[in-house]
C-alpha cells in the first residue's frame, strides 16, 4: 500500500491471542514457575478428590498417590521462591527497601489468610492452605535480607530438628492444643516446620534460575534430597513393621487403632455415610468405657483401665502423677518416630527432605520444559499465573457441588474441574491478564507501598 508522502502509516492491528500467545511468560518472567504452581493447585485438587492406594514406586497404579501432601510442599517450597523473586531476585534488597518491603509483604500475608478464613466458612472438608500461606508471607519478611547460603542452613537445621523436637514436646505437655499452638506447632501445616519448605524456596530464588545449567544443578539437587528423605522413611519403616500408622491428607484425616483402643470417624467420612476400618456391630465393646466428644471421635478403653487410672490417681498426685504419665507418652520413642516419619502430612524430617526435595525436582523440570513445550504447556502457565484464583475457585465449587461437610471422592469430578480451571484461566489470561484475587493483592500492595514490589518480579 502506496502512502501520501508526509502521511503515517496505520499501524497493523494486532490481535489480543497473538499477543498473549507471543508474550506470555516470556522473560523476565519464569514461564515454569507458573508451570510449577499450576501443578501444585492441580495436585491438591486431586488430594481432595481423589482416594488413592499407598503408594509404591514399582506399581504405576498407584503413582496418583503422588499428589498426597506433595503437592502442598510444592506450594511452600513456590512460595519462597517467589517471595525472592518479589524482593530483588538475586539482589539482596537494601536497607532503605526493607521497610515498604516487609509492610508489602504483612499486608499480602493478612490478605491471603483472610481469603483463607473464608473458604475455611463454606464447610468442606478440605483442610484450607491458604491461612497458613498467609501467615507464611507474614513470618517472610523476617528473611528478606538473607543471603542464600544462611537460608539453606536455617532450613537444614529446622527440617532435622524441628520434628523430633515438636514431637518430644507434644509428649511433654501431654498433646495439648490450642488456635495458637495449631498454627505454630502442631497442626496440618506447623509453621515452625513447614518454614524450612520456605526458607529453602527463597534460597532457590536467590541463586537464580534462568540459565539451564543452574536448572539441570537444581533437578540434581532435587533428586538426592529425595532419595536421601525417602531412603530415611524406609530405614524407619523397616525397623517397625508392626507400628500403628498414621495417615492425614487435606481434606480428611483417619487414624486408627487396636481393639481396646481408639477409632476416629473424620467429619468428612460421616458426611459421606460410609465408616473406614469395620462396621460397629463387629466389635465386642463388653468390659470397655467410651467417649463421645461430640466431634465424630469416640475413644473406647477397657473398664477396669478407667478404673485402674483413677485408683492410681489418689495414689499419685503432683509431679509423680505427671511423670508417671509422661513415660506412658514414650516422649523418646515420639520423637525417634517423627525423624523417620515419611508418610504424607506426617510433618517428619524424612517427609520435608524427601518431599521437599520432590518439589525441588519439580520446579528444576518445569523450568526445563518451559521452551522446548512451551506451546503444550500455556495453559498449566495461564493458570499457575492466578494460583491464588485458581485454588479459591476451586474450595468454592466443591462446596457448591458437594454441600457443607460432604466429601467428596470422584476422578471425574477432578478431572473437570481441571479443565475448567485450564480454559477459564488460559480465557481470563488472555482478555484480562491477572487473575482476580491476585489483581487484587496487587492493588492491596500498591495502596500501602507502591515501589515496594518489582513489576519483574513473579
Amino acid at each position: 500500500m502506496t502512502t501520501i508522502q508526509g502521511d503515517i502509516a496505520p499501524p497493523r492491528p494486532v490481535s489480543k491471542l497473538r499477543a498473549w500467545f507471543t508474550g506470555f511468560g516470556q522473560p523476565p518472567r519464569l514461564m515454569g514457575l507458573d508451570i510449577a504452581r499450576a501443578l501444585a493447585v492441580l495436585g491438591m485438587m486431586g488430594a481432595h478428590l481423589l482416594t488413592t492406594p499407598e503408594l509404591s514406586l514399582l506399581d504405576p497404579s498407584t503413582w496418583g498417590a503422588l499428589v498426597h501432601g506433595r503437592s502442598a510442599i510444592l506450594f511452600a517450597v513456590l512460595a519462597g521462591v517467589s517471595i525472592s523473586l518479589m524482593t530483588g531476585r538475586t539482589r539482596l534488597p537494601e536497607t532503605a527497601e526493607l521497610p515498604a518491603i516487609r509492610l508489602t509483604l504483612v499486608v499480602r500475608g493478612a490478605a491471603i489468610f483472610a481469603i483463607g478464613l473464608v473458604l475455611e466458612l463454606l464447610g468442606t472438608p478440605i483442610a484450607v492452605i491458604l491461612t497458613f500461606y498467609g501467615a507464611l508471607y507474614i513470618v517472610a519478611a523476617a528473611f528478606v535480607r538473607w543471603r542464600g547460603s544462611h537460608l539453606l542452613i536455617a532450613a537444614g537445621v529446622l527440617a532435622v530438628a524441628g520434628p523430633p523436637l515438636l514431637a518430644l514436646l507434644q509428649a511433654l505437655t501431654f498433646h495439648s492444643n490450642g488456635p495458637g499452638a495449631g498454627l505454630v506447632l502442631f497442626g496440618t501445616y506447623p509453621l515452625t516446620v513447614w518454614l524450612a519448605l520456605l526458607l529453602a524456596g527463597m534460597a532457590i530464588g536467590r541463586a537464580g534460575l534462568e540459565r539451564t545449567r543452574d536448572r539441570v544443578r537444581l533437578l540434581v539437587i532435587g533428586v538426592l534430597l529425595a532419595m536421601v528423605g525417602y531412603g530415611l522413611g524406609t530405614l524407619g519403616a523397616a525397623a517397625r513393621p508392626d507400628a500403628e500408622s498414621s495417615y492425614a491428607d487435606e481434606g480428611s484425616s483417619v487414624s486408627g487403632g487396636s481393639s481396646g483402643g481408639s477409632a476416629s470417624l473424620s467429619e468428612s467420612d460421616a458426611g459421606s455415610g460410609s465408616l473406614l476400618g469395620v462396621s460397629p456391630d463387629q466389635i465386642d465393646f463388653t468390659g470397655t468405657l467410651c467417649d463421645d466428644y461430640g466431634d465424630a471421635y469416640i475413644s473406647c478403653y477397657p473398664l477396669d483401665a478407667g478404673v485402674q487410672d483413677e485408683e492410681a490417681q489418689t495414689q499419685t498426685s503432683g509431679w509423680e502423677s505427671y511423670f508417671v504419665e509422661l513415660a506412658a507418652q514414650d516422649p523418646l520413642g515420639s520423637a525417634l518416630f517423627a525423624l523417620f516419619a515419611v508418610e504424607p502430612h506426617s510433618g517428619g524430617t524424612a517427609e520435608i527432605i524427601g518431599s521437599g526435595g520432590f518439589a525441588v525436582a519439580v520446579i528444576a523440570l518445569c523450568l526445563l520444559l518451559s521452551a522446548p513445550l512451551r506451546w503444550v504447556l500455556l495453559p498449566f502457565a495461564a493458570l499457575g499465573s492466578m494460583p491464588l484464583s485458581a485454588y479459591s475457585a476451586h474450595v468454592l465449587s466443591y462446596a457448591l457441588i458437594a454441600g457443607p461437610g460432604v466429601f467428596l471422592d470422584s476422578f471425574d469430578v477432578w478431572v473437570s474441574s481441571a479443565v475448567v480451571l485450564l480454559v477459564a484461566s488460559t480465557l481470563w489470561s488472555i482478555l484480562r491478564g491477572r487473575g482476580p484475587l491476585e489483581a487484587l493483592l496487587a492493588r492491596l500492595s500498591a495502596a500501602v507501598s507502591p515501589a515496594a514490589v518489582s513489576p519483574r518480579s513473579r
